[in-house]
């Protein structure tokens, strides 16, 4: 427990940092930002009032204690084209953010674990070097090409699956039929990328003495891989699996531009285009602070499944 609120003390420095940086960001903007949000033709005046709603007219200082004052109430401000509160657009898109990156995290997973295990077990074998090739290709196929072969193959020529959006009538709920495509071309190098460290970690386990000890008492093979070796491979994987779960977060930008999912990726594109700084803040800020929060989780999991991290 100790180790953990350790652990829990070292985040908030990031928290701090992430913050600053997301601050920041609107002032690294080359040029004027209030006058790119409002184009050349604008008035001084409007540009006066502007600067003022942005808090732009008070010093550096005085504007970063505002901005955390503003972060600490769940006030990150408003959107200037959308004409509504930041925390509000950003809390309406971000269960569809999360609903995709749990999905595709989910769903590689699923496809990685049986197939690093199978790969181990079968070591040099032509299932083995099967898998391994499958992999290699997941691997150099990137989402923003996956994507829209996915659509044209089950989309248009099959119609099979819906090419774009979260749901047929338009209601907050996410259909599943219209997860299953963005999260195949968001899982898929994940997946390559879990079983290839999964076949990794299992041959070094199945190459230990306490596996030799296993099989010379008896047990099946079954038992020998699922219930020895792999839960101790499974403690290196805990912690590339949070690393990639920063990766799918930032993957979802185009994953969700190509499928027009109605997520934190697609309302952060829309808000660079209009040049919505306080949207693009926000959405950037809940980005960063989902990682910093998963990466603690994977801490404490890790801790929890690595018997000699305990105590």
């Amino acid at each position: 427990m100790k180790q953990i609120l350790t652990r829990l003390a070292l985040t908030l420095p990031v928290v701090w940092l992430v913050v600053s940086l997301v601050f920041l960001l609107i002032h690294l903007v080359p040029g004027d930002p209030i006058q790119q949000m409002l184009g050349e033709g604008a008035s001084p005046a409007d540009v006066s009032a502007l600067r003022h709603q942005y808090f732009l007219d008070q010093t550096l200082g005085a504007q970063y204690l505002h901005y955390w004052a503003g972060v600490l109430k769940g006030d990150l401000g408003s959107s200037i084209r959308l004409h509504d509160s930041v925390a509000h657009l950003v809390a309406a898109r971000y269960p569809y953010t999360l609903a995709l990156t749990l999905t595709a995290l989910a769903l590689g997973l699923a496809l990685a674990l049986p197939a690093g295990i199978v790969a181990a077990v079968n070591r040099g074998r032509w299932l083995d070097q099967a898998l391994s090739v499958v992999s290699l290709f997941g691997l150099s196929v990137p989402g923003l090409a996956l994507g829209p072969v996915l659509i044209l193959v089950f989309s248009i020529r099959l119609g099979w699956l819906p090419v774009s959006g979260a749901n047929a009538g338009g209601s907050g709920a996410i259909d599943a039929a219209y997860l299953i495509l963005p999260s195949i071309a968001m899982g898929a190098s994940l997946a390559a990328i879990l079983t290839r460290m999964v076949r990794t970690a299992m041959l070094e386990e199945l190459g230990q003495d306490y596996i030799r000890t296993a099989r010379a008492k008896g047990l099946g093979e079954a038992a020998v891989v699922c219930r020895h070796a792999l839960p101790n491979a499974l403690v290196p994987i805990v912690t590339v699996v949070g690393l990639q779960f920063g990766a799918l977060l930032a993957g979802a930008i185009v994953t969700e531009t190509i499928f027009s999912w109605p997520g934190l990726g697609r309302l952060v594109v829309s808000a660079i285009s209009n040049r919505d700084y306080a949207l693009v803040q926000g959405c950037l800020l809940s980005i960063g602070l989902t990682y910093v929060l998963v990466n603690l989780l994977t801490d404490v999991v890790y801790r929890w499944v690595n018997p000699r991290m305990r105590g």
